[in-house]
């Protein structure tokens, strides 16, 4: 376990058992680093050599790192700000929402999509036991039938899972372009000849070189590479506008086209049934807490994994060459200052970087290239129902809304749970997530932003953007008879001089991904693992905070010189058909030529 002690003005030398030295991170910390002692032993032992590492995050990149370290035999403390665990991932209760001996309501952050584009979250979930699963939690995922766009005074738009493309026994780039076409046709709308050139734009993408990627392509906004300007409303709102503000929270006029290119090809992967770890859509079959979060905090703890709650980071500082401690404050508001012989940090970047001071970025200065990555809101609101309302089997786009809102019901998803009988007050039947990606455009109740609204202010604008997309074609979905309640997700604070957010989501503009720094850092004993670390799905994701994660571990197995069996981290799949193209392109690309297929 870590050491802690009441923090004072000065601190005392401790000896730290080393890796490797880094010598220009001594040089800046003023001191020099020492050196290593192996040991370590395979997955799962116990001979780690008395390691012990600090974990400063309990969200799942944090829980991420605590697992695997925990399995190879580190001595693990957890410390996280807030009074539970599990981050933007976790549900939360409902206060005052319980009634008659039943559990509060479940609330959240935002709904939980774990796609089959996903691997390494996957993996962790089979490894995660749950009673009765063979597979774990991972046996806890269920998949919709169908997605939808709901579009206000125009037809909906369906798109059912499976049986949507046939996949092509080979992916030549004129067998993709048909099944890009092919899928394409199913958004009702949208003349033939825009649908070819945003076939034939993506098929630029997938031939185009990683040199090219994340080059030309981080540099490109969405909007331009798509040719936005010059096309239709409808292409525009669906293509470019559906794909970035309501799915990725970045406006596409700025959206990186590498970041929202590389979702939708994992995903057209997806749909081709290639490389994946499971269907398009996966949620939870019971509030995230139930089936996810509250199993892994007890399995961790099995493994001896302490968790300290309500631990605020304040400071990191260095000695002689390593971070020799962290300074906390705890729940009481006192400072301790802890130690420990590795620290992982695992905070949201707008958190994590604060704790960074001027001797931490001296010593490794990337770090400094954090200020420059920006977060939005993406925030979560649900509404509780006193009747069933399945829109459909699935999640729900409403594209047309004011703050670009996505939705789906949860309670069709969640068969061992009976929402009248376990929780509220025992009127309640189902529960509407949505996430809400635009807080700066006014709404069509009050005609004010999201962040100028009231808590209750947001709520009324949210159901009545909801109403306009769902209740237009001549049938009633929403009645106002059947709302219950709401529930704002309590990190948003309104109403006040300034609106504040304390769980932003990263978002991707142009020229970011350099920005975004490596797990391992210049200081021998710190790593980072967050979804603002550098990882093959480039997306703020709890898949990009689970292979950061790993990255960490890695990286402090390394530098601890174990003999323990490495984390594997699977990056997003990739058709080996389209190599060749890729490096034909690469050529291309240093002859200062366009993409073959880049028409102009």
């Amino acid at each position: 376990m870590t050491v802690e002690h009441k923090g004072s003005k000065g601190s005392t030398r401790r000896v730290f058992i080393g890796g490797a030295t880094a010598a220009a991170a001594a040089t800046a910390l003023g001191g020099t680093a020492r050196a290593a002692s192996p040991g370590g032993s395979g997955r799962g032992g116990r001979g780690a050599g008395g390691r012990t590492v600090a974990v400063l995050g309990g969200g799942v990149a944090g829980l991420t790192a605590a697992h695997e370290l925990a399995e190879r035999g580190f001595r693990v403390t957890v410390y996280e700000r807030k009074d539970a665990l599990g981050g933007k991932a976790r549900s939360m209760d409902v206060p005052g929402s319980a009634r008659g001996g039943r559990r509060p309501l479940p609330g959240e952050h935002g709904f939980r999509f774990i796609p089959g584009i996903y691997h390494n979250l996957p993996d962790t979930l089979r490894r995660i036991p749950f009673p009765g699963n063979r597979n774990g939690c991972h046996d806890n995922l269920v998949a919709p039938g169908e997605m939808m766009i709901a579009r206000t005074g125009r037809e909906d738009i369906r798109f059912p899972f499976g049986g949507t493309v046939t996949p092509p026994p080979v992916l030549t780039p004129d067998e993709l372009r048909r099944a890009l076409t092919a899928l394409l046709e199913t958004l009702a709308g949208l003349p033939a000849h825009e649908i070819a050139y945003f076939a034939g734009r993506l098929l630029v993408w997938f031939t185009s070189c990683e040199r090219r990627r994340h080059t030309e392509w981080e540099r490109t906004p969405w909007w331009e590479f798509t040719r936005a300007a010059r096309m239709s409303a409808n292409y525009r709102q669906l293509l470019c506008i559906g794909l970035t503000r309501n799915i990725v929270a970045t406006k596409a006029e700025v959206a990186s086209t590498k970041t929202v290119a590389t979702c939708a090809e994992a995903f057209l992967f997806n749909l081709l049934g290639r490389g994946a770890d499971g269907p398009p859509d996966r949620l939870l079959n019971a509030p995230t807490n139930e089936a996810w979060i509250d199993p892994w905090v007890t399995h961790l703890r099995s493994l001896g994994v302490e968790f300290r709650t309500g631990w605020e980071v304040r400071d990191l500082r260095p000695d002689g060459g390593r971070i020799a401690e962290a300074v906390l404050q705890d729940p009481g508001g006192a400072r301790r200052a802890v130690t420990a012989d590795h620290f992982v940090s695992a905070m949201p970047v707008e958190h994590a970087r604060t704790t960074w001071n001027a001797r931490v970025r001296a010593a490794d200065p990337r770090l400094a290239r954090c200020d420059a990555l920006r977060t939005d809101w993406m925030t979560g609101i649900q509404f509780y129902l006193t009747e069933p309302t399945p829109v459909i089997h699935g999640h729900v786009n409403h594209i047309d809304s004011a703050w670009s809102i996505t939705s789906i019901a949860q309670a069709q998803f969640w068969p061992g749970r009976d929402l009248r009988r376990d929780y509220g007050d025992g009127t309640v039947a189902d529960c509407l997530s949505c996430d809400v990606s635009e807080w700066d455009k006014p709404g069509i109740l009050y005609g004010k932003t999201a962040k100028q609204c009231t808590r209750e202010e947001v709520a009324r604008e949210v159901w009545a953007q909801l109403k306009a997309g769902l209740n237009d074609t001549g049938r009633t979905v929403l009645k106002d008879s059947t709302l219950h309640s709401w529930f704002l997700d309590p990190a948003v604070r309104l109403g006040g001089p300034e609106a504040t957010n304390d769980e932003q989501l990263l978002i991707h503009p142009v020229g970011t991904w350099a920005n975004r720094p490596q797990a391992r850092t210049a200081i021998p004993n710190l790593y980072l693992a967050g979804d603002y670390v550098a990882t093959d799905i480039d997306l703020a994701t709890m898949e990009g905070a689970n292979a950061s994660a790993r990255a960490a571990v890695n990286a402090l197995l390394d530098e601890a010189g174990s003999a323990a069996e490495r984390c594997t981290i699977t990056p997003l799949y990739r058709a080996p058909e389209l190599e060749v193209f890729k490096r034909q392109d690469e050529v291309r690309l240093g002859l200062g030529l366009r993409n073959a297929f880049d028409l102009g």
